[in-house]
């Protein structure tokens, strides 16, 4: 009976040894939360979000917007968002500067196919976990709606590897700066003082 009670003991705790904790040690780890999941939802009335796959147009709709946060650490100081007709730029040492952004019918629609090309409201595998992480690390957090259909989710660059729709989320990030960084709005904002390290 002893040994038995034994046994059973020795089992348990070997069990409850064997847990897939992240390195924060606060979260289980599965290997479905190795994918960043994306929740698109369609509302049939304003309490009542419905998830469903969602194909964006061929033709830019009437109500395309997106919002892109990015920057260092937890706290994405850079902002495009179309939804205020906002940038907001991270000046590091000096907090944050805002201007008014508007963009073009052709810049929206470059941008509208870019997103499209990439599926971005498509499932996305976002993380890789590899056991190596680089600091300072970027994080970047998307919202967008087309044709009724909104899609919000965050990556991190962390990871030393970085899968393909990261890949493809980091370029398309850099290619939409750039049309900004050409604006006379975001031209007349301040310059960054400082660093992150």
């Amino acid at each position: 009976m002893r040994k038995t009670l034994y046994t059973i003991i020795a089992g348990l705790l070997i069990l409850t040894g064997c847990s897939t904790q992240s390195k924060t040690g606060d979260k289980e780890e599965t290997p479905s939360s190795k994918t960043t999941s994306m929740q698109v939802t369609a509302s049939t009335s304003a309490e009542t979000p419905v998830k469903q796959q969602f194909t964006m147009p061929d033709t830019m709709p009437d109500d395309f917007d997106f919002m892109v946060s990015y920057g260092y650490g937890d706290v994405a100081k850079n902002v495009i968002d179309t939804y205020s007709g906002t940038v907001t730029k991270d000046l590091i040492m000096k907090g944050t500067a805002t201007a008014d952004l508007t963009f073009t019918s052709e810049e929206r629609s470059k941008i509208y196919k870019m997103m499209k090309d990439i599926d971005i409201m498509g499932p996305k595998e976002l993380s890789s976990e590899n056991g190596c992480a680089q600091i300072p690390s970027n994080t970047d957090s998307w919202k967008v709606t087309a044709n009724g259909h909104t899609a919000s989710f965050s990556w991190t660059d962390e990871s030393c590897t970085t899968t393909k729709d990261a890949k493809q989320l980091l370029q398309l990030r850099q290619d939409i700066q750039h049309i900004v960084a050409l604006k006379e709005a975001y031209q007349a904002l301040p310059e960054t003082e400082g660093g992150y390290e």
